[in-house]
């Protein structure tokens, strides 16, 4: 059951709608500016910073242990691996930054609509088990692919090719997909699979939302909205 839960997550038409949106063609090829790059950054920072306390949750409400175990390896990943300069954000924040971008503007964006829904349901899914695990899932399997997105808008405004961000989730991300299909169980019932597929395909609508509304306000008419600081409630 379980590794068909896996071929069914993985072949879904939304994962495969997300991870080809059209932005990220946008991205490669439309005109680029460094406040539109910005605009991107200062979005992308509110997922990234709650993510580890989205995990911390879920591991709260797995029962097994090898469902903990492996979740956790993702935490411990994330935080930095026992230092705190290599956490995740971190490396954000001083990757950004050595490409030009300052850290209010990396990390002091207001959310747009779709971005603070987006953390809110990541909030509100770890609070029980199935939908936890869809989320976990929709975020591992897509991720790499919306983080290069990243990484080639910085590189074609900044001309920087080295960026340690990008390079830590080519290395991890790997890892971090073979440990969500760790976590797996290897007994869910047919109710069971639906829900973790249900709560998967939310989780890919509300970044394919986040990302519509990127492509509308970086290539389409919407003005670039002026800097200001951060309201986004994560407890």
């Amino acid at each position: 059951m379980a590794s068909k839960m896996t071929e069914q997550l993985e072949t879904h038409p939304l994962r495969k709608e997300l991870i080809h949106h059209p932005f990220f063609k946008e991205v490669r090829n439309s005109d680029l500016t460094r406040d539109k790059v910005g605009v991107f950054l200062g979005q992308w920072w509110h997922p990234l910073h709650y993510f580890p306390q989205f995990l911390s949750r879920t591991i709260d409400q797995v029962p097994m242990l090898e469902m903990k175990t492996a979740i956790s390896k993702i935490l411990y990943q994330e935080l930095g691996e026992g230092d705190p300069a290599r956490a995740h954000e971190r490396i954000y924040v001083t990757t950004m930054r050595e490409a030009g971008f300052d850290e209010p503007t990396v990390a002091a964006a207001a959310p747009f609509e779709e971005t603070a829904r987006l953390v809110q349901r990541y909030r509100e899914a770890s609070g029980e088990r199935l939908s936890a695990l869809g989320f976990v899932y929709g975020t591992e399997v897509a991720d790499l692919a919306m983080v290069a997105g990243i990484g080639n808008a910085v590189r074609r405004v900044s001309g920087l090719q080295d960026l340690p961000w990008v390079d830590i989730h080519i290395l991890q991300e790997p890892d971090h997909v073979a440990q969500v299909n760790e976590a797996i169980e290897p007994d869910f019932s047919p109710e069971e699979v639906d829900a973790i597929v249900t709560h998967a395909e939310e989780m890919w609508s509300l970044w394919i939302n986040f990302f519509n509304r990127l492509r509308k306000v970086m290539f389409d008419t919407e003005e670039l909205p002026a800097t200001q600081a951060a309201e986004l409630v994560t407890a």
